[in-house]
């Protein structure tokens, strides 16, 4: 058995392709019409088709449930919070930081469904050690193992050396 990806019912898949593409960065990897599959393994599905296959009526489909969230990570997190300001979004959350601190954002999709995007967890670290936080100091705040800590400084000495 090997899980494949999510899929999400939408009432609009022109919309919705638009939505992520240009919120998201996401791009179509495969069309079939009333199913798409996009960059990230995400699959939208028309609420006729999926109606459909699940031999339901249009009243059995709950919009806005509250109980899932789709979870993607940003590198560049403060670039896509300004990005996202330029948007007409409906939030679930404005900017938030955690207490590992991650930032994290929660969005709704046009049909309801919550996308949280959160920044990089390698980000995270490289702005602690960046502040002047020690591996150890980094490894305590975030509740990550010192070596997730060692990796992300040893990463950013060696991105740096290239430049």
């Amino acid at each position: 058995m090997k899980f494949m990806n999510p899929l999400l019912v939408v009432t609009d898949m022109e919309r919705s392709v638009a939505f992520y593409r240009e919120v998201l960065g996401l791009r179509k990897v495969v069309d079939l019409g009333a199913n798409v599959t996009l960059t990230g393994g995400v699959s939208l599905q028309t609420r006729e088709s999926w109606l459909e296959f699940i031999e339901a009526s249009p009243d059995m489909l709950a919009w806005q449930g509250r109980v899932s969230e789709l979870y993607f990570e940003e590198d560049d997190f403060d670039a896509f919070a300004a990005r996202l300001k330029a948007q007409d979004i409906s939030y679930v959350h404005g900017v938030k930081e955690h207490p590992w601190g991650q930032r994290a954002v929660r969005i709704y999709d046009p049909d309801g469904h919550i996308l949280e995007i959160g920044e990089n967890m390698q980000s995270v670290c490289r702005r602690f050690l960046d502040s002047g936080m020690t591996e150890e100091e980094a490894a305590r705040r975030m509740g990550v193992p010192l070596r997730f800590a060692k990796h992300c400084a040893r990463k950013a000495e060696r991105e740096g050396k290239k430049q």
